[in-house]
């Protein structure tokens, strides 16, 4: 194996390239004490110690110290490990170490996301958060079923009435235009078409 390249990652790190390909990010320190030089052979021992012990380390440590912080999915925190340039398969590692642990868990941070945005937010809006944040449509779609089965609240109905009462429309005085204009934010808002106009009112 061939250290073809060593270029600046960041001030202190550096993108380490073996065989023309991209292998892992180290301090310049590090370089010195694994013997790292561009156009010279890395050993063997060298790369396995790199890889399998000083990396995947590194990898669940920096997990720890972002979920002091906040909640991560499982997407999110692969996106962070990768921001940090680590190996896919040291991202692996470090994820299924935290998850072990319960420290990650993408149903409860679902759970969590509901109960909190439900008083902001329609089900549909919460459902493409969720998406965005990469949590799969299966644990999104059994955990909404799991939270509204323990709740008999319609949170969607309370925060259609809260929505048309902060913009002041009554559906006994209002006018058709102005019925079809609240139908019209309510639906941009991701609320289901029968609870707009049961709460809008009669159209004709």
């Amino acid at each position: 194996m061939i250290v073809t390249e060593i270029s600046e990652a960041t001030k202190a790190k550096y993108k380490v390239f073996i065989d023309s390909e991209f292998a892992f990010v180290l301090y310049k320190g590090e370089l010195r004490t694994y013997g790292i030089r561009q156009g010279e052979v890395i050993s063997e021992q060298a790369y396995t110690v790199i890889v399998q012990e000083l990396l995947p380390k590194r990898a669940k440590l920096r997990c720890m110290n972002l979920l002091k912080s906040r909640e991560y999915t499982k997407e999110q925190m692969r996106t962070k490990l990768r921001q940090g340039f680590y190996p896919e398969a040291v991202i692996d590692e470090a994820i299924a170490y935290v998850m072990s642990f319960g420290y990650i868990d993408d149903r409860r941070y679902v759970e969590q996301y509901i109960r909190y945005a439900s008083q902001t937010k329609s089900r549909k809006q919460m459902e493409q958060d969720l998406l965005r944040k990469g949590v799969s449509k299966c644990d999104i779609s059994d955990v909404f079923t799991q939270v509204y089965e323990d709740e008999d609240t319609d949170h969607e109905t309370e925060l259609i009435e809260r929505l048309i009462e902060k913009r002041r429309y009554d559906s006994q005085s209002a006018t058709l235009e102005e019925k079809q204009k609240m139908v019209s934010f309510l639906y941009r808002k991701g609320f289901s078409l029968d609870k707009i106009y049961k709460a809008v009112g009669r159209m004709d």
